[in-house]
């Protein structure tokens, strides 16, 4: 990544990875992610906010060199994961004068995963600021986005929200602001999907205190840097409200066609009925992908046939990261087929406690879907439809 001017005297100093196609041997990334750290130079004092994962880090010197940079005297250091932290010991090499800003429970995050020495540190309070000189740092604890120990940083001269993972989205480009806001905002949804969804209560209070705050420009820790902060704050402001779309998934697996053809009629049974579905494929399915629908999703449904009387699989791994992730839906259900016998839908509702959802009676058949199988979807698609009418679906 070159380097690239904010403001004056702000730089973007980190670096793109293109090639990576995974994030903590489970996050699918298609598009590759950056790693974004910034410098501030003040009239008294430079500040680096955050490093970069460790394989960049030659790039982050680099960039260092390229700026002229002979004394960095302050790390920034607003999350304690390695893509971000990991390359301090080796800028605290480079700069043995640096200290270490963070908050107390990043602190000892840093010391248990990098072994920071404890005298490298300066902590701070929430609210607390950091006079650079001619530029001020002011400190906003944000836990849980996604970690308990996240802070962000405001540039008061320069209104601009350093917010590290929050606000942020997996995507390489070549651009230091959103160019393309359609492709930014599929982007960040993709991200808030897979990584920030499961704590939108509190994130919802993050965005309170950022609308009380006077932002020109949003520069987090991953993606493009938003010049237009209204762009992905009413972005964020509509994923984390309660309210749901007029959208059912279904996500399957099938053994022998039973269970496609099952999700084949319910499907048609819905669409006519004027509900958006989508359709996965939990054999073939980028989990990303899957997570983006269930931000906003008011139903899912969960198809499988019958592995060992439990579900597939394949099915188990969907319904447990969909618990994990904790979507907002309102409605769930289960159809699928069996041979000999089924638990499918006591083992599904012992495996998604944190879904506040109310369970719509499941069809379980046995064997291939006859006439009476086939009609007890349509009653199903029924119910789903008057289930969205009953809580007034967005459309």
């Amino acid at each position: 990544m070159a380097v690239r001017e904010l403001k004056e005297n702000v730089h973007s100093v980190g670096a793109i990875d293109w090639d990576r196609r995974q994030f903590d041997a489970l996050i699918p990334l298609p598009n590759g992610t950056s790693y974004n750290a910034y410098l501030i130079r003040g009239s008294e004092k430079t500040a680096l906010l955050d490093t970069v994962d460790p394989s960049k880090e030659h790039e982050l010197l680099s960039n260092l060199k390229k700026l002229g940079v002979e004394q960095i005297d302050f790390v920034i250091s607003h999350h304690a994961e390695q893509d971000h932290s990991g390359s301090i010991p080796k800028i605290l090499e480079v700069h043995p004068n640096a200290k270490v800003v963070t908050n107390p429970k990043c602190k000892d995050m840093l010391i248990d995963h990098l072994s920071v020495p404890e005298d490298k540190f300066i902590t701070v309070e929430d609210g607390e600021t950091l006079s650079l000189g001619d530029k001020t740092l002011e400190f906003i604890y944000a836990p849980w986005v996604h970690w308990p120990e996240t802070m962000i940083s405001y540039l008061r001269e320069d209104k601009i929200l350093f917010t590290c993972d929050f606000l942020g989205s997996h995507f390489a480009t070549s651009g230091t602001f959103v160019r393309n806001q359609p492709r930014t905002y599929d982007m960040a949804k993709r991200y808030y999907a897979e990584i920030m969804m499961p704590y939108r209560n509190k994130i919802q209070k993050h965005l309170e205190k950022i609308d009380e705050m006077d932002v020109e420009m949003i520069a987090p820790s991953h993606g493009p840097v938003y010049n237009n902060p209204k762009f992905i704050l009413d972005a964020y402001k509509e994923w984390v409200s309660p309210d749901v779309k007029n959208e059912v998934i279904i996500t399957y697996v099938t053994m022998h066609g039973s269970t496609r053809k099952m999700v084949e009629h319910l499907t048609s049974a819905l669409v006519e009925k004027d509900l958006i579905v989508k359709v996965y494929d939990l054999t073939a399915t980028d989990i990303g992908e899957l997570a983006m629908d269930l931000v906003d999703a008011a139903t899912i449904v969960i198809a499988s046939p019958t592995v060992m009387v439990g579900p597939h699989p394949a099915a188990l791994y969907a319904i447990y990261l969909t618990n994990l992730l904790r979507p907002k839906l309102r409605f769930a259900t289960i159809i699928g087929s069996y041979g000999w016998g089924s638990r499918i839908v006591e083992q599904v509702k012992g495996l998604i406690p944190n879904l506040k959802v109310e369970l719509i009676e499941p069809v379980v058949i046995k064997g291939y879907p006859k006439e009476e199988d086939l009609a007890a979807l349509d009653r199903l698609a029924d119910e789903i439809v008057e289930k969205h009418k009953s809580i007034d679906v967005m459309r």
